[in-house]
C-alpha cells in the first residue's frame, strides 16, 4: 500500500475527528472510524483498507484514545472504580477471545456483526430511561453480577471488530445499569481503555494492524481525545446523548446497506 502524504493526512484527519468525538462522548472513537476508515480512503481515490485492517487500526486508535480520555477525567469525581474493575476484568477476557478468534472469520462475517451490534445499540439509545441524573456516586444502585456478565458479551463482540465496545457499553449502562450520564462517560472510557488492551494485542498477535495507519491514529488520538474529553464536560448531558444516538444509528444504517448491497450483488 502506498502511503502518500495526501492519505496520511486523510487517516489523521479520520482519526483527529474520531477521536475528538471519542473523548467527547466517552466511546472508544471506533464506532466513527471503522466505517470511515473503511469506505472514506477509497472515495478519494486512495487504496481501500480490508475489514480486517480496519479493525485492527481501530484497536490501536481506540486504546490510545480512551487512555487520553480518563487521564482527562481522572481528578473529575465520574469515575466509577468498582465498575471500572470488575467490569473492566470482564470486558478484557472477552475481549481477548473475541479478538483471536476473529483471524479465522471472513471479512463480510466481521462487518455482520459490526452491523448487528451497532443496529442493537442504536436501538438501546432510543429506549426510554429513567434515572436520576444528580444522583450521587455512593448511592448508585446497581446488579454488579448483571454488569460483570454484560462486558463479557461486549468484550468478544468488540474484539471482534476491533472496537473498545464504548458504544455498546454506553447504552446498556444507561438504559440497563441506570448510571447517570456523566459517570457512565467517564467510566465507559476506563472500562474500554481496559478492554482496547486485549483487542489490541490480539490484532498485534493476528497480525491485522498496520504500523504507518496506526501511528498516524496515535498521534491523532493524543491530540484529539483530551480536548473531546475536555469539551464534554462542558456540553447538557441530553445533548450528549443525542448525538451518540445519532452516531450509532447512522453507523448501524451505513453498514447494512452495504451488507445489503453486498448481498444483491
Amino acid at each position: 500500500m502506498d502511503y502518500t502524504i495526501a492519505f496520511i493526512v486523510l487517516i489523521f484527519a479520520i482519526g483527529f475527528v474520531g477521536s475528538f468525538i471519542s473523548g467527547m462522548v466517552g466511546i472508544g472513537g471506533a464506532i466513527i472510524n471503522y466505517p470511515m476508515l473503511l469506505f472514506i480512503p477509497s472515495l478519494f481515490g486512495f487504496a481501500a483498507f480490508s475489514a480486517h485492517e480496519v479493525s485492527g487500526i481501530s484497536a490501536v486508535q481506540v486504546l490510545v484514545a480512551t487512555m487520553s480520555g480518563v487521564y482527562v477525567y481522572r481528578n473529575s469525581g465520574f469515575l466509577n472504580k468498582r465498575l471500572i474493575v470488575y467490569m473492566g476484568s470482564a470486558i478484557l477476557i472477552g475481549s481477548l477471545i473475541g479478538g483471536f478468534g476473529s483471524g479465522d472469520l471472513s471479512e463480510q462475517t466481521v462487518n455482520l456483526i459490526y452491523g448487528i451490534v451497532a443496529l442493537i445499540a442504536a436501538l438501546l439509545m432510543f429506549l426510554p430511561s429513567k434515572m436520576n441524573e444528580d444522583i450521587q456516586m455512593k448511592d448508585l444502585q446497581y446488579s454488579l453480577i448483571w454488569a460483570t456478565f454484560l462486558a463479557f458479551i461486549v468484550g468478544v463482540l468488540s474484539g471482534v471488530v476491533g472496537a473498545g465496545g464504548a458504544f455498546l457499553l454506553v447504552p446498556i449502562m444507561l438504559v440497563f445499569l441506570k448510571i447517570p450520564t456523566r459517570i457512565t462517560i467517564a467510566t465507559s472510557l476506563a472500562i474500554t481503555f481496559i478492554s482496547s488492551i486485549g483487542t489490541t494485542i490480539a490484532k498485534v498477535a493476528t497480525d491485522q494492524v498496520l504500523p504507518i495507519p496506526a501511528i498516524v491514529l496515535v498521534v491523532a488520538s493524543l491530540l484529539a481525545a483530551p480536548l473531546g474529553a475536555k469539551y464534554g464536560q462542558k456540553v447538557n448531558q441530553k445533548v450528549l446523548q443525542w448525538i451518540l444516538a445519532v452516531l450509532i444509528t447512522a453507523t448501524a444504517i451505513k453498514i447494512w446497506w452495504d451488507l445489503f448491497v453486498q448481498w444483491t450483488i
